[in-house]
């Protein structure tokens, strides 16, 4: 089984450096390392020209021309030729036993389309600690649960896969690509979610492991979807992408559901109703702010797919 390991990267060659030595130290040598960067990407070539001339990987460098992680992630795509792709950020860094752990899922069932599994956010010093047994799941109100950085147990069959920790057997892939209709200047917020279920709903298995690893040290953003101060046209973006893809995959009865759950009620991250209520009665007009961009991102996924 050929393994290949595809990492997008724009901008952040110590990051790139850290993600490269790790490949360098698997117990199972992956074996093509595809790293998508953009021609004018001056520091990351650099980078990238040292661990050539170093050659303790099998590393090829697939140009891309098009902004945003989406473009990336297809050019990658197109560029690999493994049976099975194993996706990371840059910002990531595997653990020892990852591909190893990966290709043996994949060798263990052939219904298997793809896999994700644990990514440990480093972060002010520490690691983000916590413990859940519910991970990558779509609830019937339409409800996002995530929760792969915080997952424990052991390998289970999940709706959804986060992107520092994705794997997919080229078979399952063949004819599928990120959706180019999303959002975003740069991250394209949720690009992982429809691209894992997409391979869901064409009938293979998505399974996550919390002991298919990654270090994540989650790095600055170059677009208005900052880590730290995300903007409204984010945040609008950021739901018309959510609400594109629900519809794009749900039943038309669970994706009216969503409509309305997420209309009505909502999350912290997707105000409903209810939270610009509260908001008015608190004067917080920031949080009224949110509620409205999010709202008319919403509403312009429900037209673009009418």
């Amino acid at each position: 089984m050929k393994i290949t390991v595809l990492v997008p990267t724009f901008r952040r060659p110590d990051d790139l450096t850290r993600c490269l030595a790790a490949l360098e130290r698997q117990r199972r040598t992956p074996d093509e390392v595809v790293v998508v960067a953009r021609p004018d990407d001056e520091l990351t070539h650099a980078c990238l020209r040292a661990h050539l001339a170093a050659r303790r990987l099998p590393l090829t460098i697939a140009p891309v021309d098009l902004p945003g992680q989406v473009a990336a992630l297809n050019r990658g795509l197109d560029a690999a030729s493994g049976d099975v792709i194993a996706i990371t950020d840059d910002d990531a860094a595997p653990h020892a036993d990852w591909v190893q752990r990966i290709e043996a899922h994949f060798a263990a069932d052939p219904q298997l389309g793809a896999l994700g599994g644990r990514d440990w956010v480093h972060q002010k010093g520490g690691v983000l600690s916590g413990s859940r047994e519910r991970v990558g799941k779509l609830t019937p109100s339409g409800k996002m649960i995530g929760n792969h950085h915080l997952g424990v147990g052991g390998a289970r069959e999940v709706d959804m896969l986060k992107g520092a920790n994705m794997s997919y057997r080229r078979a399952a892939v063949r004819t599928l690509r990120f959706d180019t209709r999303l959002r975003g200047a740069g991250a394209q917020v949720h690009n992982d979610m429809a691209f894992s279920m997409s391979v869901k709903k064409a009938g293979w298995k998505l399974v996550y492991d919390p002991r298919v690893a990654v270090d994540h040290f989650p790095a600055e953003r170059h677009d208005d979807d900052r880590r730290d101060a995300q903007s409204l046209t984010a945040a609008r973006n950021a739901a018309y992408n959510l609400h594109l893809i629900l519809r794009a995959h749900l039943p038309p009865l669970r994706r009216e559901t969503a409509w309305w759950w997420y209309a009505m009620v909502g999350t912290r991250v997707y105000p409903g109703f209810a939270h610009a209520v509260l908001a008015v009665v608190s004067r917080k007009r920031a949080q009224l702010s949110r509620w409205k961009a999010v709202r008319t991102g919403a509403r312009e996924a429900r037209r673009a797919l009418l």
